[in-house]
Formats: C-alpha cells, structure tokens, sequence
C-alpha cells in the first residue's frame, strides 16, 4: 500500500523509473511518448546530458546557501541569462520554487511598490475570466477558474475578472478581428472605472492561455491596447509566462511576440525544464528602485529561493536551449504539429478549433461545430480522451469548463523542443485514436 497523498484518491498510477528523450519509461517497460511535457515543464525531454552534468557539477561544489545570507555563483549567471533576453526594462529577477510562487510575490510586489511610492489605496486586482494564475491563494484569488476556485471561495480575496481574448467563442459574426479584439481590450478600461480613482493595482494575464482555455492566443494589437490602458491608469501590468514562456510559443518570453514589455513577468515549469523545481518573479527597474529607496526590504520571502542547485540547472537548461538552436526547432515542429493536427482533425465533426502557438497547441470539442455547442460535462470527455491517450503510450494535457468554466472539453498539447517530425506523426497518431475510442460513447 502507497502512503502517498496523490492528486486523485481513486487510482492507481504506473511507477515511472526512466526517462529517454521525450519518453518516460514506467516499471513495466513501457514507454511513453510525453505530448505535453507534463504540464508543459518538460521541454528538453526527460535525460538531457548537458543539464545533469551541470546539477552534478554543482552539487560536487554547492547545494544550498540560504539567499539571507548570501548569493551564489549559479543564481547570478542565471539572472544575467533572463535579463539579457527579457522585454526591455526587466532589470531585476526574484527567484522562487515554482509558478504559484511567482504568482504570490508578483501580487505582493505590486502592492508593495504602491506603498513604497505613497499610493496605499492600491489593491484592487483585475485578472479575466477562465484563467489560471496558480494554487496558492493568492494565486488562486487573482485567476479566474471557475471550477478551481469554488470550493476555497470563502478564502480567496475580492478580485475582479474581464472577459478573455477568445476570438473562436466571442467574435461576433459581422466583427472584424481587429475590433473583436479592441473591444475585449477596453473591458480593462471600463472595469478600472467602476472602482474608486486610484483602487486598481495591477491586472494579470497570461500572453497564451494555457491551462483554463488551451493555448489561446491574443488577437493582434490586443495587448498593445491593454498596455495603453495600464499606462493611462497608473496600473501595474503583470504577465504571467509560467506556462507558455521559455520558448514554449517560439520566443524566450511570449511578452516579445506581443511586442510590450511588461511590468512584472512571472516564469516557471519550462524555466527548470523538470530537472529542479523552480519559477521566478521578473520585474521593471523602476519598481526595484521604489523598494531599493524607500523601505530597502522587500517583505516577503521564501526559504529554498535562489536555491543553487536549482539555478544551475536552470541556467543549464537556458544555455541548452541557446546553443542547439531549440527555438528555432520550436518554431519548425510548431508549424509541423499544427498542419498535422488540420490535416488529421480540420474536418472532424467534434472538433471546432485547433489553435496555439509554436510547441503550444490544443484541440477544443464540440458536439456540434456548426453551432459550437459543448459536450455534456457530465461525460468527462476530455479526461476519457487523456486515459485512451495514456494507454496507448501518449501524455496529453485535458481541459474541462473551456467554455464558461463548467461547459467545455480541450486537449492541450506542449510537446519538448527536442521533438522531431517522427515525434510529431506518433503525437497525432495515438491522439487520433484516443479521440475516436472516446467519441463513441458520447
């Protein structure tokens, strides 16, 4: 009998003991295909050589110092590593153990600075509805999942939620993308003026929704928008990369494809690649500075941040990625998963839209495509399509509640950058089947 406390009561998972490549291995010899790199963590696949020559290296000098009392050789070289590549302006990077971490010191660093600059009255935070910010309070009170959210409702702080940027579910039919995507923008505006002036702290969102929605992207120019009103308004404007940043869409950060640079960043899951937990907190010189000339301490902390053998693994993950051209890779299976994904399902009669970017991609089902109707919930389709995937050697990533919360089935996809068109063909192959062996008993 396992004492283990697991994330389902009712069953019975398979031992994983090795990983090959993109491949995990469990007890029994079976292997694995990982589609979604878990929860789009694992991008450089389950037994990169380069990474654990690094952690090696740096357990044989240091595992942890505790960063009250100093810094350390691979927390530095990993900071330089996200400054240099990070959106104009990010200077500072605060170093946590994962994306709910991130979440919680961005929120408390936002209020912080408002403090710091003499504006005490800020607090209000503004997210959109069907995202996910992470599982810690905090974290949770900011996103706007429904179905995460309803049972800690009496725990979770006042927030306030404006619709998302879902052009497949909320363009109207005579709206140009253009002014779908403006019209969602100013949401943010008008929901700022149904405060007190001056009430509103920040407002967080996720370039690419992943997990609430499955990899939804913005229209073009709708962050620039967003961005404006941030500025006119003295709000704080945080993207929350955990999921969909670190080359995951393409490009280091997914702020850079938006062409903005944010005020705060959050990263986390492919940041560490899955070797060692880890996330961090980027933020603007400007904020830094607040806290650098006012109370001198940012108060909040965590024990095992900057912990060094994470950071050596992290920065090893980052020159990885670097030095074998990864993003580009990402850029060219990207590409090749999406055509093959339109070329096996842009024609099926449950499937209503196949959308992402780069190695960031998803299916949404509908029973009726015409009319975008969901499934019934009560089907748990996208959870039957994750255990026929599972069963047949493919890790796939199931979203429920896509629609509003409670209605909606997705399969998220997030495959390693290290995956080749070999890769891509089986991905498709077993999703297919998965999906066809689900199907039919709706």
């Amino acid at each position: 009998m396992s004492h283990i406390f697991g994330r389902s009561t009712g069953s019975s998972l398979p031992r994983a003991v090795k990983g090959d490549g993109p491949y995990i291995i469990d007890e029994t010899g079976k292997r694995y295909l990982d589609g979604s790199g878990g929860a789009a963590v694992s991008c450089l696949g389950h037994s990169d050589q380069s990474v654990r020559a690094a952690m090696h290296a740096q357990l044989d000098q240091l595992a942890f110092a505790h960063t009250g009392f100093f810094t350390s050789d691979p927390a530095e070289e990993l900071a330089d590593l996200l400054i240099a590549q990070a959106p104009p302006g990010l200077s500072r990077v605060y170093l946590v153990s994962g994306g709910s971490e991130a979440v919680e010191a961005a929120i408390k660093l936002a209020r912080q600075y408002f403090l710091e600059i003499g504006e005490p009255e800020r607090h209000h935070i503004i997210s959109r509805r069907q995202s996910y910010h992470g599982n810690t309070l905090g974290a949770l009170a900011a996103g706007g999942n429904a179905q995460r959210r309803a049972q800690f409702q009496p725990l979770l702080i006042e927030t306030s939620q404006i619709a998302p940027c879902f052009e497949y579910r909320d363009r109207g039919p005579d709206e140009t993308v253009e002014a779908y995507g403006l019209r969602v923008a100013n949401e943010l505006e008008t929901q700022i003026l149904t405060h007190p002036p001056g009430s509103v702290m920040c407002f967080i969102a996720e370039p690419v929704v992943g997990a609430s929605l499955g990899a939804v992207t913005a229209t073009p120019g709708y962050f620039k928008r967003i961005r404006e009103i941030c500025d006119q308004y003295g709000v704080l404007l945080i993207l929350d990369e955990v999921m969909c940043g670190m080359g995951r869409t393409g490009t280091l950060f997914g702020a850079t494809t938006e062409g903005i640079s944010p005020d705060i960043t959050t990263i986390a899951k492919g940041l560490g690649a899955g070797y060692q937990p880890i996330g961090a907190m980027l933020c603007q010189g400007f904020i830094y500075d607040a806290v650098s000339k006012g109370s001198g301490f940012f108060q909040h902390g965590h024990t095992y941040m900057g912990h060094a053998l994470a950071t050596a693994a992290s920065a090893a993950v980052l020159k990885t990625i670097a030095e074998r051209g990864l993003l580009d890779n990402v850029r060219v299976m990207g590409a090749a998963l999406h055509t093959g994904l339109q070329a096996e399902f842009g024609h099926h009669p449950h499937i209503g839209d196949i959308r992402g970017r780069g190695l960031f991609q998803a299916i949404e089902l509908v029973r009726d495509c015409d009319t975008k109707e969901p499934f019934d919930p009560g089907l748990k389709l996208a959870a039957s399509i994750k255990q026929h995937a599972f069963e047949a050697g493919l890790i796939c990533y199931p979203g429920t509640g896509t629609v509003d919360g409670l209605r909606g089935d997705h399969i998220l996809l997030a495959p390693p950058f290290i995956i080749d068109q070999s890769h891509v063909d089986e991905l498709i192959s077993k999703l297919s089947k998965a999906v066809e062996m689900a199907l039919p008993k709706v």
